[in-house]
C-alpha cells in the first residue's frame, strides 16, 4: 500500500467526527459548485459527486436542497475557499482548507487555534510545498460482484490515476462493508469521474485531499495529544472544512 492508503486510514474518520459538521461542510461545498457550475447536475460533475456524498452521509434531502438555492439567493454572501498554511508544535506542518464568507473572522479564528497550541499561522506558500493536491473518489463495492483491483488500477492510468486500493469500513452497528478508493492527479478529477460513472460504479465521494510528499515525522503520545487538540479545534470551526498535516500516523 501507498502513503494515499496511509493517510486515508488515519484521518478517515477525524473529518466526520459529528453529523453536524459533516452537513455544513457538505452545504457549502455543494453552494460553491452550484455557484461556479450552475444548478444542473448534468452539466455540473462537481455538484453530481457531492450530492451523492451527501446521500452516503445520510444528509436529508432538504439540506440538499437548501444548500443549492442558497447559491442562487442574491442575498446569500459568497463563500470563497481559502486555504491557511502553518506550523503546529513539534514542527509538524498543517494546511487548513476553509469555506468562508468572512476571511477577517476565518483568520482571527485560525490564529488562535494555532496559537493557543503553541503553533504558529504562517504565510502562503510556506508549507504547501510539502503537500500534492490529488483527486479522490470512493467507491461501493458490490459484495456480489467483486473488483479485481490491479485490474481496475491498469484501466485507469492512462486517466491519471496513481494509486487504487481497497478498504473495509465498519459502520455504527458493526456491519463491515467495503470501499474502493482511487487516487489521481489533480486534472484527472473529470476523466476519473466520467470513467466511475459510465461504468456503472456507485460513488460515495469524489474530491480532492492534500497528500503529504515528504517524510512524516514520529511524535510520542504526548506530542500527539497536543497536535491532536489543534487539529480539533479546527475541525470544530464551522469555516474549516479540512485539516492536513505532517504527522505520522499511529
Amino acid at each position: 500500500m501507498g502513503r494515499a492508503f496511509e493517510f486515508r486510514k488515519e484521518r478517515k474518520m477525524k473529518r466526520w467526527g459529528h453529523m453536524a459538521r459533516v452537513f455544513t461542510k457538505l452545504g457549502k461545498e455543494i453552494t460553491i459548485a452550484v455557484k461556479q457550475g450552475g444548478p444542473d447536475v448534468v452539466g455540473n460533475p462537481r455538484l453530481r459527486a457531492l450530492i451523492a456524498e451527501a446521500r452516503n452521509e445520510s444528509m436529508p434531502k432538504e439540506n440538499i436542497e437548501r444548500a443549492i438555492k442558497k447559491a442562487t439567493d442574491k442575498n446569500t454572501g459568497d463563500f470563497k475557499e481559502v486555504i491557511y498554511e502553518g506550523y503546529g508544535p513539534h514542527g509538524i506542518a498543517f494546511l487548513v482548507e476553509t469555506a468562508t464568507d468572512n476571511n477577517t473572522r476565518t483568520v482571527a479564528n485560525v490564529r488562535s487555534y494555532f496559537t493557543k497550541c503553541g503553533g504558529s499561522l504562517g504565510t502562503s506558500g510556506s508549507v504547501s510545498f510539502m503537500f500534492d493536491h490529488k483527486c479522490v473518489f470512493r467507491i461501493k463495492e458490490d459484495p456480489a460482484k467483486p473488483v479485481d483491483i490491479d485490474e481496475l488500477e491498469l484501466e485507469l492510468i492512462d486517466l491519471g490515476v496513481e494509486e487504487v486500493f481497497e478498504q473495509e469500513v465498519e459502520d455504527e452497528d458493526e456491519n463491515v462493508t467495503k470501499e474502493i478508493h482511487i487516487y489521481g492527479e489533480y486534472t484527472a478529477y473529470g476523466a476519473l469521474q466520467k470513467y466511475i460513472e459510465e461504468n456503472g460504479y456507485e460513488m460515495l465521494s469524489g474530491g480532492f485531499d492534500w497528500i503529504p510528499n515528504v517524510d512524516l515525522k514520529d511524535v510520542t503520545p504526548e506530542q500527539r495529544s497536543t497536535l491532536d487538540k489543534l487539529t480539533n479545534l479546527l475541525l470544530d470551526d464551522e469555516d474549516v472544512t479540512n485539516v492536513y498535516n505532517t504527522m505520522k500516523p499511529e
